[in-house]
């Protein structure tokens, strides 16, 4: 073999030093890595409205909780236990959040708001101005919302409404109080749920005088403690409820029953709460006509179907980082929620299986391509398990119990009672709280279930949900409240009532100005064909969209 010209010993003497300083740098990056790792630790609206009462057969019976836990025992702030602390901040906590704060209870803090008024719990008041603004940038998105308030306020429909609320407390949320206390109405406002609350949106309503009883990290004793400042105060006894799963009403309908009894109306708007009143209706103690907002069309294709169609996604990617495509993932239930979550899953590649009991909505899952399965016959392979039911104990601690490592648990359903969540609660399971709202409960073999938001709607726990969605339920919702406050008596009865369907399709025209949609309308002709007014109602009430 000859010898290596001097040019090219050149090359290959230069070619030696470049891969000895790759190595180097390799190595270099590498201890850099380890280093880092090591640190790390209205009136013609009212004529509109000819709601008959329903009484749907419930199929499933939703058990209120035992009394002497939930009603009879009145909380005391010695009872209250602590949450567990997050080790990093989830993205949907507030930008102003102070730290140095978030050790002390709200209920144990003095505050005044720049009016002088203390009528209010909230985190901390001084995050109103960040809460401001993001009541503003709602707006934004709620115009049909905005242009109901226009259109209203010098009617002021609701003029002498004392209105208690018991919904999330979001920006979007917000924009619906507003509008009421807009209208007329004065507002005592709390959370239905621990987590979703914005403390900054909390603090800014607080600031305009809506007395608002809630934050975000609430134990189950400051729920209860929230809901009561929010009904029992002097001097003033609401006759309205706004409610989301039913806590309110009932702890009004327990503890105080006279106040009950004088409320005008209530609106309700989850599934959960809905099912609460058709049993009071069914034995007999609803004193008080109720709207049915969770089974009006707006509510179900809209809120339930394309809000969580997105939201989803948002809340199981911030809080977990996973990545769906390849993943097994078992949705149960296969009604509008579930629907709109299976919807996202697929679209992202995941295999995804469900657990339904309703033989149609089983059927409807076969012919969208999903694979209706018992969740035992899967448990033990799948990856993600998502509740959308409204039931209770629909994952138990059995199944739970031969999950596979690393599996995620989750629930998009109203209420925290589809995961059976107590029964991980026991000595021989390990919680580790690695983020906000993210919990790796861990079994005596090293084997971890990653629980999102301790079994309660991960969405408005762990995320947030589309603007606009929620203009449509919000509509609604004040439609409603304006319906029976001003109905003359003895429209309603005692009873739970649908929203008609002349209700239904305003809400829906307000909103279609934002896509620049044009409605086609019926000639007389038409109209007359089909027998229909020109102006709608334009589907009978037993239409399914």
């Amino acid at each position: 073999m000859s010898e290596p010209t001097g040019e090219a010993k050149l090359e290959m003497k230069q070619a030696s030093k470049e891969v000895k300083e790759s190595e180097n740098v390799a190595e270099k990056y590498s201890a850099m890595t380890v280093s880092k790792n090591s640190e790390m630790g209205m009136g013609e609206l009212s004529s509109a409205f000819s709601a008959v009462p329903t009484h749907k057969p419930v199929k499933k019976q939703i058990q209120f909780v035992e009394d002497k836990q939930e009603f009879s025992r009145f909380p005391t702030k010695a009872g209250r236990r602590s949450l567990s602390r997050s080790i990093s901040q989830s993205s949907t906590d507030s930008y102003s959040s102070d730290s140095s704060d978030d050790e002390t209870s709200p209920r144990d803090k003095t505050q005044v708001n720049s009016k002088g008024s203390s009528d209010f719990c909230v985190k901390n008041i001084k995050q109103a101005e960040f809460g401001r603004r993001e009541i503003e940038i709602a707006e934004q998105d709620m115009s049909a919302l905005i242009s109901l308030r226009k259109r209203a306020q010098s009617e002021k429909p609701l003029a002498g409404a004392k209105i208690v609320g018991c919904t999330h407390i979001t920006a979007q949320t917000a924009v619906l109080i507003e509008t009421l206390v807009a209208l007329g109405a004065q507002c005592r406002w709390t959370a239905c749920n621990i987590y979703s609350t914005q403390n900054e949106v909390a603090a800014a309503l607080s600031e305009t005088g809506v007395a608002v009883f809630a934050w975000k990290g609430e134990s189950e004793d400051d729920f209860w403690w929230c809901i009561d400042r929010c009904v029992n105060t002097e001097g003033w006894q609401p006759n309205m409820i706004l409610d989301d799963g039913g806590d309110l009403t009932h702890w009004m309908y327990k503890k105080y029953p006279n106040v009950f009894k004088k409320i005008r109306g209530i609106v309700e708007e989850s599934v959960t709460g809905v099912h609460r009143l058709y049993q009071l209706s069914k034995a007999g103690k609803l004193c008080v006509p109720a709207m049915n907002v969770n089974d009006s069309v707006t509510k179900q294709k809209f809120d339930n179907l394309y809000c969580c169609r997105e939201s989803i996604l948002d809340g199981l990617k911030r809080t977990t980082d996973v990545m769906f495509g390849g993943k097994q993932v078992v949705v149960c239930g296969y009604g509008e929620v579930g629907k709109g979550c299976c919807a996202a899953l697929k679209a992202l590649g995941a295999i995804v299986y469900v657990t339904e009991i309703d033989p149609i909505c089983a059927l409807q899952a076969c012919m969208d391509g999903f694979r209706v399965v018992k969740l035992n016959e899967v448990i033990r392979q799948v990856d993600v398990i998502i509740t959308c039911t409204g039931n209770k104990n629909v994952v138990t601690r059995d199944q739970l119990d031969r999950m596979k490592n690393g599996s995620i648990v989750c629930n998009m359903g109203h209420s925290n009672t589809e995961i059976d969540v107590a029964s991980l609660r026991t000595p021989e399971l390990t919680w580790e709280r690695v983020r906000s709202q993210v919990d790796h409960v861990i079994w005596p073999d090293g084997k971890r279930v990653i629980l999102l938001a301790e079994g309660r709607l991960l969405n408005l726990s762990c995320s947030t949900v589309p603007t606009f969605v929620l203009s449509i339920t919000a509509t609604t919702q004040a439609l409603a409240l304006i319906e029976l406050y001003n109905a003359p008596e003895g429209r309603y009865k005692q009873d739970v009532y649908l929203l008609p369907k002349k209700m239904d399709e305003y809400v829906a025209s307000l909103h279609l100005a934002t896509f620049d949609a044009h409605l086609t309308e019926l000639s007389d002709e038409q109209a007359k064909y089909l027998g229909l007014n020109k102006n709608g109602p334009f589907k009978p009430n037993y239409y399914r969209y």
